[in-house]
């Protein structure tokens, strides 16, 4: 590949990072309505179409410093080239492909961060990373899942107390209404931290390209089309991981759904309005987490958990292994 492309090459790159994208919404699915599902507040077929609204319009919502985060912050952008973008993608798609494949909820977002490092490092060696911001991200997969965690558990403490003097029937009416409301938080959550990374990809291209001047910005055109691919994906639903997350983990009510999603919304809120990009699928496991665990330690299937965190540890080194690979091998084809 050039150091310049050309129009029906940059446009093949810009699908490929599209179809990530899609596959995100698709593999995430499972994040925004296993627990709305589980509990059989909604329809699967229902569920979905609930979630891909509010991950579409959650562009209006935040700013996009996520977006900003993975253009300029993982992998210093003068590295950046089509094989390299190309490369990251590979090694992000085919990792999602094989986890949706085994219905194991990996992250897709680390996928990519890894695909990243990965053919940045393959190109220009440990120079490439940009390690402030890798930190901050490494630091952000321990974080994000124990956050949820926590509130969550905080959340079923709190919502329990408040309860105690009303009827099991009453409480599980109300929080069946309620969980609407968390779901869409939750989704608008995914939408807006999740879409944001293909988001920063596919303008850190246009910007190795010179098709945005001297200054790093994501175009509104790409915002649009980032959201339509993730909320298109997230319709396609993600069956295989939607049983693991809301069902295989441990057993939901309406009310632990509830703290469940408020917990994550509440934790992928705060990790992007500072630009951090973290993994919904981490999130909302560690919420899920939280809320069996407030119930009883052994309501919590932990082979299940623990089988998944083995999935979480291994992300960022596969990808980005596919990712080197694949950067090398275009170089020797080329």
């Amino acid at each position: 590949m050039d150091a310049t492309l050309g129009l029906p090459v940059l446009t093949i790159l810009i699908a490929v990072a599209l179809l990530f994208d899609f596959l995100n919404g698709l593999h995430d699915a499972a994040n925004s309505i296993a627990t709305i599902v589980s509990t059989r507040v909604l329809r699967p077929q229902y569920a979905v179409f609930w979630a891909a609204f509010f991950n579409f319009v959650a562009f209006a919502v935040f700013g996009l410093h996520v977006a900003n985060t993975i253009g300029t912050g993982i992998i210093d952008p003068s590295v950046v080239d089509a094989t390299v973008i190309f490369a990251a993608l590979v090694g992000a798609i085919v990792w999602n492909v094989i986890t949706w494949a085994l219905g194991i909820p990996s992250s897709s977002s680390h996928a990519l961060i890894g695909g990243l490092v990965g053919a940045g490092m393959a190109k220009a060696g440990i120079s490439a990373a940009v390690w402030s911001g890798l930190t901050k991200t490494l630091l952000a997969i321990v974080l994000s899942p124990l956050v949820g965690f926590l509130l969550a558990l905080v959340l079923v403490a709190i919502v329990s107390w408040l309860s105690v003097r009303s009827t099991p029937f009453a409480v599980d009416r109300a929080f069946r209404i309620l969980q609407f409301a968390s779901a869409s938080l939750y989704s608008l959550g995914h939408g807006g931290n999740d879409a944001q990374k293909t988001m920063g990809i596919i303008a850190v291209l246009l910007y190795s390209q010179g098709h945005l001047g001297d200054t790093f910005e994501i175009p509104f055109w790409v915002v649009l089309a980032c959201q339509s691919a993730m909320a298109l994906g997230t319709l396609m639903g993600g069956w295989r991981i939607v049983r693991t997350m809301g069902l295989r983990i441990t057993k939901l009510t309406p009310m632990q759904g509830f703290c469940a999603e408020t917990g994550g919304a509440a934790t992928l809120f705060m990790a992007t309005y500072l630009g951090v990009p973290v993994s919904t699928t981490h999130t909302i496991t560690g919420a899920i987490v939280g809320v069996g665990a407030a119930r009883r330690l052994s309501a919590v299937r932990w082979n299940v958990a623990s089988s998944i965190v083995y999935a979480w540890v291994i992300t960022i080194p596969a990808s980005a292994a596919v990712a080197a690979a694949t950067y090398w091998a275009v170089v020797i084809l080329r």
